[in-house]
């Protein structure tokens, strides 16, 4: 039988990291016992995953979910993978063993997300959303944890109500009114929620204005509301482009009922951004599952396919995007990887060095996993070529499913924002020096020379920046943010490549790319800053 993680040896090179057996060292007291109880979970996750999940995972995205009298009810197969994940107790895998959950550490629980999403991405996201427990568990009251994550544990669906009409990126502009009642010992909710994943679920976390006359994010708290306490319709269910197997839901709250998360004020301040970065992680792991999906998918159509007497995988243009899907995949897996272990050691150890990292990696990860997942989706179907165009592959659905990626949890435009702190505090950089530090055999040594020139690259272009108006700043960050990404991965291919020399090729033909890249966006800016020109201004051209 098929097993979507034995299958990959990537996922135990990431076992073997060095920092694994101290990450683990930190949780459990038996090391050898844990990473064995670890290793067995996730190959029944890969066993589902390849023979259950991915088998229906194109009856799901043509069935969708339905709507009936304001509840929702998933297809056949969501729900068919639902009960048997549940069944497996595959729910509240990070949640401590007090509360039923399997207490894994956030890099196997990653690893676990990126093998779902693999085959089905649309589905991964109702089975990932068990991330809400972490949000509960971190800020709710004894209460409300012994209430809500034993039930997560069992299998109880979640959601995140944050979105409304006029609030999708500006979450401080959230209206959703939440009100005390002093009879009830309950708050009561009342507005429109939009775009909410999974939003028919048993528990949703609510970000609702707590604060009578409040207007900013300072009037916001977080709520908990229980299906079963009535008071949320769903209006309809989103028609989507991708991810078709999650309901997507607009909703509306009539004195639905809510207890408190936390203290008030602190909603979208301390709670949303917390659970934010554990949802920008989840989707880093599905961009790199849709990515490993086309990949695989690619490879298989370019061996099987014929075309003047031999597989068009001979044909240099096809060899170069399945290189070029490959080096972008083990890239993001690695970014993926070295993002959920700085996730681990705070966790663990709740250094702030560790929090300073998790906050500038977790958007460069959404931000560069996001975009490779599209470009790798885009290149997979280019390989089939006319068929790819046809439903009759996986490769249709993984090309749109790839696609919200780099727009939910944050599109990549405010991913950029958010991981340009990095550049200007100097966080990247300081890190960039850390792995240079690793010692490199010889034979990797030129590639070395290229990542030590493209980093010199990086802090001459820093150095122009400095003192520039905040608008020219802004509208090269994506230019400065990918220029640290490229260098950062491609390091991280190299220290990978010192492990297993399978790593090599996808290092090396990283580092060539960016490389060139890099000196793209270099010349670029400094053809900006010493030009000029008007486009660099803050007031669109059209408006001019």
């Amino acid at each position: 039988m098929d097993n979507f993680y034995k299958d990959n040896p990537d996922l135990a090179f990431q076992f073997g990291h060095p920092l694994m057996h101290h990450i683990v060292g930190l949780k459990e007291a038996d090391v050898a016992d844990a990473l064995e109880n670890y290793d067995l979970v996730l190959e029944i996750v890969g066993d589902i995953s390849a023979n259950t999940i991915a088998p229906s995972a194109e009856e799901a995205d043509h069935e969708g979910p339905a709507l009936h009298n304001g509840r929702v009810s998933y297809a056949r197969a969501t729900a068919e993978n639902h009960r048997i994940l549940t069944q497996a107790g595959l729910y509240g895998m990070a949640l401590p063993h007090e509360y039923n959950g399997l207490n894994f550490p956030m890099v196997p629980y990653v690893m676990a997300a990126e093998i779902v999403a693999r085959a089905d991405a649309g589905f991964s996201n109702i089975w990932g959303l068990q991330d809400c427990a972490e949000t509960i568990r971190e800020f709710g009251s004894e209460e409300l944890k012994q209430e809500f994550l034993p039930r997560i544990s069992r299998g109880a669906t979640c959601s995140m109500d944050l979105t409304e009409p006029d609030a999708g990126s500006d979450l401080q502009a959230v209206m959703l009114k939440a009100t005390w009642d002093e009879s009830t010992g309950f708050w009561l909710l009342n507005g429109v929620k939009r775009f909410i994943t999974n939003g028919d679920a048993q528990i949703q976390l609510i970000l609702a204005r707590s604060e009578e006359g409040s207007a900013d994010g300072r009037g916001l708290s977080y709520f908990v509301h229980d299906q079963a306490w009535g008071g949320v319709r769903v209006r309809r269910i989103e028609n989507k482009l991708g991810i078709k197997s999650s309901p997507t839901c607009e909703l509306t709250f009539s004195n639905a009922p809510a207890k408190l998360i936390g203290e008030r004020k602190l909603g979208l301040i301390k709670y949303t951004m917390s659970l934010m970065n554990g949802a920008r992680l989840g989707v880093g792991a599905q961009s790199v599952g849709i990515s490993e999906a086309a990949y695989r998918e690619a490879l298989k159509f370019a061996q099987e396919r014929k075309q003047f007497g031999k597989p068009v995988l001979y044909f240099p243009a096809v060899a170069e995007m399945l290189d070029t899907i490959k080096a972008k995949l083990q890239a993001s897996r690695a970014l993926l990887y070295e993002t959920a272990r700085f996730t681990d050691m705070y966790k663990l150890t709740h250094l702030k060095q560790y929090q300073r990292l998790i906050d500038c990696y977790t958007p460069l990860l959404k931000f560069m996993a996001g975009e490779y997942a599209n470009q790798n989706a885009y290149d997979g179907l280019q390989v089939h070529g006319g068929s790819g165009f046809m439903k009759d592959y996986p490769i249709e659905r993984l090309f749109r499913d790839a696609r919200i990626t780099t727009i939910y949890e944050g599109t990549s435009q405010l991913q950029v924002v958010a991981a340009v702190k990095g550049v200007i505090n100097g966080i990247f950089l300081s890190q960039i020096k850390e792995y240079q530090n690793n010692p490199v055999q010889s034979e990797y040594e030129p590639l070395k020379q290229l990542l030590l020139q493209m980093t010199d690259e990086y802090e001459q272009t820093l150095s122009l920046m400095q003192g520039i108006e905040s608008d020219c700043l802004d509208f090269h960050a994506r230019r400065l943010v990918e220029m640290a990404g490229h260098i950062i991965m491609g390091y991280l291919l190299l220290i990978d490549a010192q492990r297993d020399e399978s790593f090599a090729y996808s290092a090396e033909f990283y580092i060539f790319n960016a490389q060139s890249q890099n000196r793209e966006r270099a010349c670029f800016i400094h053809s900006c800053l010493t030009t000029k020109p008007n486009f660099t201004k803050s007031k669109p051209l059209s408006l001019t």
